[in-house]
């Protein structure tokens, strides 16, 4: 992650703000420690990405998935 020091990001916010908001997040420092990170409202918060198919090929759905139970929710509702 880019990190800037106060005196460039006043000067150059306009391009960093164009970069957060394309997805690539900066760090803001002051005297050479880290003070803020500046990402887009949109990005979602740091190490909470959702991994979508993670586990594909893991899980075995069975064909007759939606019948699971059919006759017991009947009785339950009087069928």
């Amino acid at each position: 992650m880019l990190t800037v020091n106060m005196h460039e990001a006043k000067t150059r916010l306009s391009s960093l703000v164009d970069k957060a908001m394309k997805g690539e997040p900066f760090v803001i420092a002051k005297a050479g420690k880290p003070v803020a990170r500046v990402t887009a409202i949109d990005s979602p918060e740091l190490g909470s990405e959702r991994r979508l198919g993670f586990m594909k090929g893991q899980i075995k759905v069975p064909d007759d998935f939606d019948r699971m139970g059919e006759r017991e929710i009947a009785e339950m509702f009087g069928g």
